[in-house]
């Protein structure tokens, strides 16, 4: 039989070890380590956001039980006093910038999202990583909770956070979202949330074009309509002016679209607001309606790997364990393409969890052979 990698051998292949070396050059304050390195902080906390260890002592006591398939990846366990100070002093923008080092080589595989149009399309959303009251006022955001904010621009063509930002969970989400710079000539979808009329001029400006939820006091007036297909649920399609002071004192756009959409499904009317005179009426709601994507990620994210419980106390401890849980969701969407068709990456963690240290491929793990009824055996 062919020596085979582990599960976790094969995920990590991505992450090219002297490019690692070299950003840990440039993020590394103090002395030279002595007993452990950023390789083995980084291979310690993914291992444990893979296989959902809940303590520091849990994630030493299973990478002691792993040594000999430790060697094979050039780390070693870590003891939990060490692991803890460096993430408590080596700073965690080692693996933000890993993240993105990742992410770029990830470019030529994208595919085309659902839709007719060549358009890059985005979803821009915010969600709280709940954190303990006790950790101080850096992390309070009112008396009875306290958070840090993941705020992230998902591309839907790979449903994998091209822009990512962490802030303090009290920030409101226009602070990061607004700083996103997305390439010109896509489509941003986002909630109500983001409405800022000067951001509005800017993305327009940029020739981005967004799709948002129109709140219910904006003031407007109609400058024409165009005809619509009531089959498709479309009420309305109008060009409007916002004519609030309010409007024209943050510079909004002069011309916006108001589109009317009713879903039978939910027995609900909808009403968006956008920069974009190109597209059918049609599908502008059904881009909205695909935004639940970024919904999805977030879900995928808690649920499966550990962001409910941290390894430490500092705001950097703590950064560096979402970052690293980031990298994991990348990991794991590069070899999605091995699974199934229509197996999400939620389910492909779950998977993983249990097989981690598995002498096997990918491939196999991902896609399994399906045994015929005539040839299972009765139990």
């Amino acid at each position: 039989m062919s020596y085979q990698n582990t599960v976790f051998h094969q995920l990590i292949k991505p992450i090219l070890r002297q490019d690692f070396e070299r950003l840990v050059q440039i993020h590394h304050v103090g002395q030279k380590f002595r007993a452990a390195s950023r390789w083995d902080q980084f291979i310690a906390i993914l291992m444990s956001q893979l296989s959902c260890r809940q303590s520091l002592r849990d994630i030493q006591s299973n990478l002691e039980c792993q040594q000999e398939k430790l060697n094979a990846l050039g780390a070693k366990s870590i003891p939990r006093s060490t692991l803890a100070r460096i993430n408590q002093e080596q700073p965690a923008a080692l693996y933000e910038q890993l993240f993105y080092t990742l992410l770029k080589s990830y470019e030529h595989s994208k595919v085309a999202h659902k839709f007719r149009f060549k358009n890059p399309l985005y979803s821009l959303d915010a969600s709280h990583i709940d954190l303990s009251l006790s950790l101080g006022e850096w992390a309070k955001v009112h008396e009875s909770k306290a958070s840090m904010k993941l705020s992230v621009g998902l591309n839907h063509s790979n449903t994998i956070p091209e822009f990512v930002a962490l802030g303090d969970g009290i920030e409101n989400d226009m602070v990061q979202g607004r700083a996103f710079k997305f390439p010109a000539g896509s489509i941003v979808v986002f909630d109500k949330g983001y409405i800022d009329y000067q951001w509005f001029a800017q993305l327009t400006h940029q020739k981005v074009s967004f799709v948002t939820r129109l709140r219910p006091k904006i003031v407007y007036q109609v400058k024409s309509s165009r005809s619509v297909l009531a089959s498709k649920g479309i009420i309305a399609d109008e060009w409007i002016e916002l004519s609030s002071a309010h409007a024209k004192k943050r510079g909004a756009p002069k011309l916006l679209r108001r589109i009317e959409f009713y879903d039978a499904d939910k027995n609900r009317t909808f009403e968006f607001l956008s920069n974009n005179f190109h597209l059918a009426a049609s599908t502008i709601a059904a881009i909205y309606k695909d935004r639940w994507k970024v919904e999805l990620f977030f879900k995928a994210l808690k649920q499966n790997l550990k962001l409910k419980s941290f390894l430490g106390r500092s705001r950097n401890a703590i950064q560096t364990q979402i970052w690293i849980a980031l990298i994991a969701y990348l990991l794991v969407s590069f070899a999605q393409h091995l699974g199934k068709e229509g197996w999400t990456v939620q389910r492909l963690l779950r998977i993983i969890q249990v097989n981690l240290f598995e002498r096997k491929t990918l491939k196999a793990l991902f896609s399994p052979d399906k045994i015929p009824l005539n040839k299972r055996k009765l139990i």
